[in-house]
């Protein structure tokens, strides 16, 4: 059975559910950008529009639903079919994960309910194109682990106001550290003091936005060209009591 204690499944306005979190007292997608899409346009297009490499190395912070992890395959396999995925994804949600074989899923993710059992009960997938990690416990530990590793980041915590450790200045320093030069991070939070929290860091921050769904962020740790960027020297001379959140 699904982890009904804690969470209730909620259905949002692409057709797809989500889930309430009792503890975090939020959803784990936005309800009007719906799941499915929000996790498409927010984090697997736009990254993916950047990095072009044949092997891709992704954190995924954090598991959740799985949302990312499975749009990304969804992603991949309609359009870079032999694009080799290794996904590392901490989640500190143990019970959610094993729940998850079942969740309603969207009929999209149908082809994929081999990998959504596999990680549910074993917590590792792999075959020839794909290689996922879900690690149970403490984010900020396990990122710790890695150098120059990632080639994208899909920054999906929940929001800084409830899980505010992961969005301080030294939790993207550490994620700075995990990641290559080319890489490319992508959140839905555009948070001014998360903003701010990764230009201290040295990246160029960007606006993602399109039709259908609210404006969200891009950050890299070199300047592209795909997106609008932000000026954060003139935000920060408008704002100058901000500052990012810090452990």
């Amino acid at each position: 059975m699904f982890d009904s204690k804690l969470h209730t499944m909620t259905l949002s306005e692409d057709g797809s559910y989500t889930a309430y979190s009792k503890e975090y007292e939020e959803h784990y997608h936005s309800t009007r950008d719906g799941a499915l899409h929000e996790s498409l346009v927010k984090h697997v297009i736009p990254a993916f529009n950047v990095i072009k490499e044949d092997e891709v190395n992704i954190l995924d912070i954090c598991y959740g639903l799985g949302f990312n992890t499975l749009a990304t395959l969804l992603h991949c396999k309609r359009n870079f079919p032999n694009k080799k995925l290794n996904i590392y994804s901490p989640e500190l949600d143990t019970l959610l994960v094993k729940s998850l074989e079942n969740f309603t899923y969207p009929p999209e993710f149908d082809e994929f309910r081999d990998v959504i059992l596999t990680l549910s009960r074993e917590g590792v997938c792999k075959d020839k194109n794909i290689s996922i990690e879900v690690f149970l416990g403490d984010a900020r530990e396990y990122i710790k682990k890695f150098e120059n590793k990632f080639d994208i980041v899909y920054q999906d915590a929940f929001s800084p106001s409830t899980n505010p450790m992961l969005w301080t200045q030294e939790y993207f320093a550490d994620i700075k550290k995990s990641m290559k030069q080319n890489s490319i991070l992508t959140t839905y939070s555009i948070a001014f003091a998360t903003r701010l929290a990764l230009y201290k860091n040295g990246f160029f921050l960007y606006i993602n936005r399109g039709d259908g769904f609210r404006d969200a962020t891009v950050a890299s740790l070199h300047e592209l060209s795909e997106f609008y960027k932000v000026d954060m020297e003139h935000k920060i001379s408008c704002n100058k009591d901000a500052q990012p959140l810090r452990d």
